[in-house]
């Protein structure tokens, strides 16, 4: 017997039926080919718009190939559709053979021709050649994989992703496998990821210092200032404000679109979810409860006498504790950190994001979106998970 995925060149056939979808047209192709002694090596169907599209490679017998055809032609007559055939000694490898595959998929709420002809060009220049494309979403956003061979994940990414933000494209790029099925563990931050809202900020604009607290958190997320230094220059202007507050600012609190989607998909599919965040606790613990995520862990805040100190207990949820709480939280769930994922969107979450098996950008400052492998840059959370591989189909299926 052959070895595997050896390029031997075989008689074969590559049968290309297209025409209006019916029931039956499958059955009566294959049945057409039953009576000759005929394998089959390969089959891709698709229907888009009721317009059937199934191509089949067998592998057949020199001396049957004038009869083979003559057959399929009196097959399109009678079911009224279009067969093209092309016979010949062709190196009969299939795609379910090729190794080194690479999924490149792209998110977007319009994609024009010129995005996908761009993606196209920088694909083929990194080497690559494009095998299957299929649509895995159109809702929120459209989204489409590639299926690539002859290239690698590194340099395709770093071929795409410059100019596809340019047609408002988003790219993520991961390698093919049995791994890109294995159990997640997804770690989110909080503050403009998880939610819509910087929680520090709503504590501040109750406590009437907004402005303060608002050039304060800026030049954090910019990485421009230390973020432990900026933190606590932020907490100490909420000293002597009711514990109450805390309260008024959760009724404020909503939910980034599609985060409960991908929380729940993600639950239902056996993976794991955290939460990271240099917020707080106080606020932040009652929606982890909410969502049902265990692994969490946040700044908190002191008060005293039902009043907020100005000052914080334990230890910062920095930049380096984000990174070791995603190690941790994967340590708890037996998962390699090449089954991570990291979901940020400032400078706090890039030691979070570099360390993660995939790092995401999530509608984030420039310079977080140029040191993770893959960006997000429309406002739903969900997306995420067409980044996983899971098509919205089978999302929805799973909300019914």
């Amino acid at each position: 017997m052959m070895r595997e995925g050896a390029q031997e060149h075989r008689y074969t056939g590559l049968i290309l039926l297209s025409g209006v979808d019916s029931p039956g047209i499958s059955s009566a192709l294959f049945s057409t080919l039953e009576p000759f002694s005929i394998v089959v090596l390969d089959i891709e169907q698709v229907v888009i718009r009721s317009r059937l599209i199934l191509t089949v490679l067998i592998e057949l017998d020199p001396a049957h190939a004038s009869a083979v055809e003559k057959d399929l032609n009196q097959c399109a007559t009678d079911l009224n559709v279009d067969i093209a055939i092309s016979f010949g000694r062709e190196p009969a490898e299939s795609i379910a053979q090729k190794t080194g595959l690479v999924h490149v998929i792209a998110l977007g709420e319009k994609i024009t021709p010129g995005a996908v002809a761009n993606l196209a060009t920088h694909i083929a220049e990194a080497g690559g050649n494009i095998e299957r494309i299929h649509r895995s979403a159109s809702f929120p956003l459209t989204a489409f994989e590639f299926l690539v061979s002859g290239a690698q994940s590194q340099s395709i990414r770093s071929s795409i992703s410059p100019s596809a933000k340019k047609y408002g494209v988003d790219v993520a790029v991961q390698e093919a496998g049995l791994n890109r099925f294995a159990r997640k563990l997804v770690v989110m931050d909080v503050d403009s990821t998880l939610i819509s809202q910087e929680v520090i900020d709503l504590l501040a604009e109750v406590a009437g210092v907004g402005t303060q607290v608002s050039l304060i958190t800026e030049q954090a997320m910019r990485g421009e200032i230390d973020f432990e230094f900026s933190l606590r220059q932020r907490v100490k202007l909420l000293a002597g404000q009711p514990e109450s507050i805390i309260a008024t600012v959760s009724q404020k609190i909503s939910l980034t679109p599609g985060a409960r989607t991908l929380i729940r998909t993600l639950k239902k599919l056996g993976h794991a979810v955290g939460l990271v965040s240099g917020g707080f606790s106080q606020i932040i613990d009652p929606i982890s409860r909410e969502l049902g995520i265990t692994h969490t862990r946040s700044n908190q805040l002191e008060i005293i006498d039902g009043i907020l100190t100005g000052n914080l207990i334990g230890s910062i949820i920095d930049r380096p504790a984000k990174a070791q709480a995603l190690k941790d939280f994967a340590g708890i769930e037996g998962i390699a950190i090449s089954n991570t994922v990291a979901i940020g969107d400032g400078a706090n979450d890039l030691d979070m994001i570099s360390t993660a098996g995939l790092g995401i950008a999530f509608n984030a400052k420039p310079n977080v979106q140029a040191a993770a492998d893959s960006t997000l840059n429309a406002p739903y959370l969900d997306s995420v998970l067409f980044m996983l591989g899971i098509r919205r189909e089978d999302i929805e299926e799973s909300e019914r």
